[in-house]
Formats: C-alpha cells, structure tokens, sequence
C-alpha cells in the first residue's frame, strides 16, 4: 500500500500529530477541518453559518491540492457540540453539494479542539 500525503497552505496546518489528508490509491482520506483562517490563523466564530462555511473552504483547500473537489467525496462526518445548531449547519454544508450530497452522519460531542462548534472530515474518490 503505497499512500500520498496531501498538504496545502491554503487550509490550515495541522496542530497535531496527523496530516491534512492522506491519499491511498484513488482515495482521499481528509482529517477533520475546523474553522481557522489558514492566512491569519485565527479562529472564524461569528456565528454557526460562518464557522461551517470556513470549515468546508479549508476542506475545499484539501480536495483541491489533491486534484478533486466536493463533487469527489463519498463520505462526511459532522460533530457538532450543539444539536441545536444542526440546522444552520446543514444549510451552509448542503450548499456545498446540491443534489450530489455523499453519505454522512451527524453526532453531537461533547467537545471539539479549540471549543468550536463543528468538525468536518471527509472520504473521496476519484
């Protein structure tokens, strides 16, 4: 098994142990995004719609260094500290995709790096 690690300075750098993404094959295997600035490096908190749409372009970022985009992803996985904000998180992810949306589950945790209020990781395929 012969696996490509994915990097690009237009998402944010790890801040731990992992990569951005790790390419086996044609599949792309995305670590969870959170909403940070890769430019400035700060934390996007406005709000719920703000922070998800800063999360999907820093996954957005990561799709593209590795020669895809949404349309490419199979799979999505959203934790979230609030059920509450399930909706506004929903309709800014959704706009991502249209009717081509992958397979996903939603799980509300008890808490995310950094306290934000969503994570978003990702499989694609070419």
């Amino acid at each position: 098994m012969e696996k490509q690690i994915i990097q690009t300075d237009n998402a944010p750098a790890p801040i731990g142990p992992y990569n951005q993404a790790v390419m086996v094959g044609n599949t792309m295997y995305l670590s969870g995004q959170i909403a940070i600035d890769p430019v400035s490096g700060d934390l996007v908190l406005t709000d719920i719609p703000s922070e998800t749409k800063q999360v999907m372009e820093n996954l957005k970022a990561v799709l593209e260094a590795g020669g895809m985009n949404f349309s490419n992803v199979v799979k999505s996985t959203i934790s979230i500290s609030n059920m509450d904000n399930f909706s506004l998180i929903n309709e800014t992810y959704g706009s991502y995709f249209g009717d081509d949306a992958p397979a996903r589950e939603t799980v509300q945790v008890a808490r995310l790096p950094k306290d934000v209020n969503v994570e978003i990781s990702m499989i694609a395929v070419k």
